[in-house]
């Protein structure tokens, strides 16, 4: 019974360990399998643009972004064959058990099948019963034949039943091999591909010095765009400050009239309060100021990490932040710019209500949404569909996508305010 106990406890520790793994593992195998996507999608935009001589900053940061996530499924290869490995050292450990296991037990039916050939007559067992002291012993030894029968046959189709676990994960360790070759062939097919795409980058950092001028004028061009979004937004959130000021005061008399008249008192119209009487808040407690609006600040901040983002399909070709090209050829993004596909849907990322949809020179339309304290933008819609003070849902469509006239590709730019501040929405969305 020990043995049994035994073989069962390392067939389940090793039943949960390959669960495990292999949960690990299709989850490297899934992300593998989006990064795939993205890289084709870029390649695809680029083969779209480079019939344009010209060098673009879209281009160049499709360049740059399509080797970042080369480098980053080159990573997911990587940890996909630690796991194998470890899988395969799992493996190669539980044969051995196994296989120690399958000679102790071959040792042990061997013993019982000579002790039985010693005894094999009815008489020698007939001996042995009649031999004892009394009828308890007797019978205890009647016991004993009938189970030393009965542990024959289990140790039989134990050993039966060790022979072919052990047939399986010696398949299990060839399929695993075999994963394993797969996987470096694929890692090394992808170090060739980045290899030839870090060269074409060289070139293009090499055509700065020629191109540096177009650069900065392609760049003043986009920066001014930048520009007028940005002022777009903080007049829309000043505006909407502007009005939670004016709720929170018309609160404050309301209260104060009510009051007067619970007291008996003659309803006056009280002065509009001080600074003193009502201390400046930041922008974030105003806009966090009723119920409502500090339970959808609360809800979108627990979201942080799960946001989905505002395309279905989509790879950052250009993140938060600065960024510097060449050597004297700088931009600041206060925001993400997402390839997507041609006219693809713009979802809004959490509820929310619409503050503001505006069409804005050079980036198309613009829709700025708000949670509570905190504001989502999207930018770059060729249309619209939603409209101002409309209640939206989580992934519900706001707009479509716009097209470059000159290049032929589709982004999406999405910021994230807090408040008056613009903040990085990487940390905020989920992994895609």
């Amino acid at each position: 019974m020990r043995l049994i106990r035994l073989l069962l406890c390392i067939s389940i520790f090793f039943l949960f360990a390959k669960v495990s793994v292999a949960q690990s593992s299709a989850e490297l195998k899934q992300q593998r399998e989006r990064l795939t996507k993205e890289i084709e999608l870029l390649n695809k935009s680029l083969q779209t643009t480079s019939t344009n001589k010209r060098l673009s900053i879209k281009q160049v940061n499709a360049l740059i972004a399509q080797i970042n996530l080369r480098e980053r499924k080159i990573s997911t290869i990587n940890s996909e064959m630690r796991l194998i490995e470890r899988q395969i050292q799992k493996n190669q450990e539980e044969i051995k058990k196994l296989e120690d296991q399958l000679v102790r037990l071959k040792k042990d039916y061997a013993d019982m099948v000579r002790f039985a050939f010693r005894n094999k007559n009815g008489y020698n067992k007939m001996m042995f019963i009649f031999a004892s002291k009394d009828f308890n012993q007797a019978f205890k030894r009647i016991k004993y034949l009938q189970q030393f029968s009965e542990s024959r046959k289990k140790q039989a189709k134990e050993i039966e039943e060790t022979q072919e676990t052990l047939k399986k994960k010696i398949a299990e360790l060839a399929a695993n091999k075999k994963e394993k070759s797969d996987l470096i062939k694929a890692q090394e097919k992808e170090k060739q591909t980045l290899s030839a795409q870090k060269k074409d980058k060289d070139k293009v950092v090499s055509n700065f010095s020629s191109q540096e001028k177009e650069f900065k004028a392609e760049l003043n061009k986009k920066q001014q765009e930048a520009d007028r979004l940005t002022r777009a937004i903080q007049a829309a959130i000043r505006r909407e400050i502007e009005e939670e000021k004016r709720r929170e005061e018309e609160a404050r008399r309301a209260a104060a009239a009510a009051k007067a008249k619970s007291e008996g008192k003659p309803v006056e119209v009280p002065p509009k309060s001080t600074e003193a009487e009502a201390p400046k808040k930041s922008a974030s407690n105003l806009l966090s100021a009723t119920p409502e609006a500090a339970k959808l600040s609360s809800e979108f901040m627990d979201n942080r990490g799960k946001l989905p983002w505002p395309v279905a399909n989509g790879t950052i070709t250009q993140g938060y932040g600065q960024h510097t090209y060449g050597r004297n050829v700088t931009v600041n993004n206060s925001g993400l710019n997402i390839r997507t596909n041609d006219g693809a849907a713009v979802r809004a990322v959490f509820n929310g209500v619409v503050l503001s949809v505006s069409q804005i020179m050079g980036t198309g339309y613009a829709v700025i949404i708000r949670h509570g304290k905190y504001f989502t933008v999207y930018s770059n819609l060729m249309s619209v569909s939603v409209k101002r003070g409309q209640s939206v849902s989580v992934k519900q469509e706001i707009g479509r996508a716009s097209k470059d006239p000159i290049e032929g590709t589709s982004e999406v730019h999405f910021e994230l305010w807090e408040g008056t501040s613009p903040i990085n929405p990487t940390p905020w969305l989920a992994h895609n």
